[in-house]
């Protein structure tokens, strides 16, 4: 296992708008790392907090696979093509921007801020039709539960690349949970702490904090605190 990058979370980027306030693990917006441009086909980690009453207006994306995890509260979704849902924690969403999309999200309620975290992967093809799902999950203690996966499987959310996402949960001390690479040799595995105190290893990760690691077959993981964390297996190659 070699280990390719630590991002210790506060040494992420920073965007804020007043009403949005974005922590970027990867070069983005205003942000500039040569040595975070990007991991495989992962191409952006960003950690919102959205004011409440508040949101992104129409705009457009395109040629990316984009994931929303929401953390806290509640997001809206509208585009172009007419999907329109509303997204909590447990829900995750995926939008294949794909030929382009033009598309809306906004914080629903005019007391509480809503937290989640957007991901964008890079697409195995361009220009492709844009596509929209969702889809709702528990997430059991102690378990790892796979929220997205390549699109030949076509009984989960899907994108147009080779890859994998779980979330993991541990709330006891004594437990650890393994995982199991898909594609040993040509995937990498990205880990992002969403809360709590991760061990790899030898290396500690806490919340926020993002490792990725190459040439791993299987890797185990431990806590000493209730922690939940995200893995992503992409594509090393492009």
């Amino acid at each position: 296992m070699i280990v390719a990058a630590i991002h210790r979370a506060d040494t992420r980027g920073t965007t804020n708008q007043g009403w949005l306030h974005s922590r970027h693990s990867f070069s983005f917006g205003g942000f500039y790392d040569a040595d975070r441009l990007h991991f495989g086909a992962l191409r952006a980690i960003n950690d919102e907090m959205m004011a409440p009453g508040k949101g992104y207006g129409t705009h457009p994306h395109s040629n990316m696979e984009v994931i929303t995890i929401p953390l806290e509260g509640e997001l809206e979704y509208k585009d172009e093509f007419g999907h329109k849902a509303i997204i909590r924690p447990g829900d995750v969403q995926v939008l294949s921007a794909g030929t382009g999309v033009f598309q809306r999200e906004i914080n629903i309620s005019s007391q509480y801020s809503a937290r989640y975290v957007k991901i964008c992967i890079l697409p195995h093809l361009q220009k492709l039709k844009p596509r929209y799902s969702v889809a709702s999950y528990q997430f059991p203690d102690n378990a790892l539960t796979e929220i997205l996966s390549t699109h030949f499987d076509n009984d989960k959310l899907w994108v147009y690349q080779d890859v994998w996402m779980s979330v993991g949960r541990i709330s006891e001390d004594s437990i650890s949970l393994s995982y199991q690479m898909h594609r040993p040799g040509v995937s990498g595995l990205y880990i992002f702490v969403l809360k709590g105190t991760l061990k790899c290893g030898d290396i500690l990760l806490v919340s926020r904090d993002g490792m990725a690691l190459k040439q791993l077959n299987k890797i185990t993981f431990a806590t000493a605190h209730s922690t939940e964390f995200l893995l992503i297996e992409v594509p090393l190659e492009l």
